[in-house]
């Protein structure tokens, strides 16, 4: 798949694909409260069947396995890698050279990684020996860094590819033949696994999310960065000249042979988000790549766009809200407006709450997206 410089249908004239921006708000949706809404209408049901969707859309895995919402993180290293065709060719196209693009990329990197950092505390001064190192954050910035300048610097899908499935193989032989003290060797649990032991090694306890590891830890970040080559892949891919009809298919069936590969290979080396593996890696790629294929055949190429407004508002200024919900209150100001009216209405009462938060959140960002105001790491 080589790039061209030809987009295909995109969001007014700034050249973004507007099914990117849509898929972007929808996946952090459930970051700003989707998940609470989704939980408050159905987990109280008794059917098994709308138990396991309610545990598929709210919950994690708390090991081995997979659910929609163990996607959510991958799916935002996936769409970073999408964008960087195009954000790297417009900035060719300006005139800057490589180097100085990877210059912008370095700093961009550093900057959002600092970030994560105060999303973790940095400013409250607890001292080093208790804040948090790693973190979602940080791996966005790492993998989004790494992805971008193995773009720049490796500019052929062969190379890329090739890059992907070193990483991957990589990791895996690293951690089925790596010896880990205690553990027998090869041991996917999570005390026994080679990526959480190497959490413990580098940072104390009270910089680590769990006892036993940090799920962004620093060795489980080698496989993500996979994750974002699957993204600039598929950038690339929806650059090129093809039929708008034929790049959704292409990604589609190529996101359920990575989902087939990813499970059957999870037979060897487990699906587990918390230590990123290998498998995991393509199994949520695959979706990542056929959801990226629906948003663009109907939003894209089909132009069913009048429904996308809620989600594009969230999908241009993600970081805004991810930052801001940490330290505002937006669950006091929604039950400021309509506590006192919700409390007629016991029954539904947890689902109009969760409604009405996310209301203030996504109003908050359409007044931010009306002013052109929006976060850029």
């Amino acid at each position: 798949m080589n790039a061209q410089d030809n987009p295909p249908q995109s969001r007014g004239a700034s050249g973004r694909l507007q099914s990117l921006d849509a898929l972007r708000g929808f996946n952090m949706f459930w970051i700003i409260g989707g998940d609470d809404l989704v939980s408050s209408m159905l987990e109280k049901s008794r059917n098994p069947i709308v138990k396991r969707i309610n545990d598929n859309l709210t919950s994690h895995v708390e090991w081995v396995g997979f659910h929609f919402y163990d996607m959510i993180f991958p799916l935002f290293l996936f769409i970073a890698g999408v964008a960087l065709p195009y954000a790297i060719a417009k900035q060719l196209e300006k005139g800057h050279t490589r180097s100085q693009i990877a210059v912008s990329v370095l700093k961009r990197t550093a900057t959002l990684f600092v970030c994560g950092l105060i999303y973790n505390g940095l400013l409250k001064f607890n001292g080093i020996d208790h804040l948090r190192i790693m973190g979602v954050l940080q791996r966005q910035a790492l993998g989004y860094g790494a992805a971008a300048l193995i773009y720049l610097y490796a500019p052929r899908s062969r190379q890329q590819i090739g890059i992907a499935v070193v990483l991957l193989l990589g990791y895996w032989a690293a951690m089925a033949l790596i010896h880990v003290p205690g553990a027998q060797t090869g041991s996917m649990s999570q005390t026994g696994n080679l990526a959480n032991y190497i959490d413990r090694a580098l940072f104390k306890p009270g910089q680590l999310y769990r006892s036993y590891g940090d799920p962004e830890g620093p060795f489980s970040t080698i496989p993500a960065i996979a994750t974002a080559i699957l993204g600039v892949l598929a950038g690339k891919w929806l650059r090129t000249t093809r039929k708008p009809d034929k790049k959704a298919a292409v990604l589609f069936v190529a996101g359920v042979a990575l989902i087939a590969a990813g499970y059957v290979w999870g037979s060897w080396f487990p699906i587990i988000k918390k230590i990123w593996t290998s498998s995991y890696v393509l199994v949520a790629g695959g979706w990542s790549l056929a959801l990226l294929a629906l948003f663009y055949y109907l939003i894209d190429v089909r132009g069913y766009r009048r429904w996308t407004l809620f989600f594009v508002v969230i999908g241009v200024n993600p970081l805004t809200i991810y930052l801001m919900q940490e330290f505002v209150s937006f669950e006091g100001i929604a039950k400021f407006f309509v506590g006192g009216a919700l409390e007629h209405f016991p029954v539904v009462q947890p689902a109009l709450f969760a409604a009405s938060t996310i209301a203030v959140k996504w109003l908050v960002l359409r007044f931010f997206d009306r002013q052109k105001i929006y976060l850029r790491a």
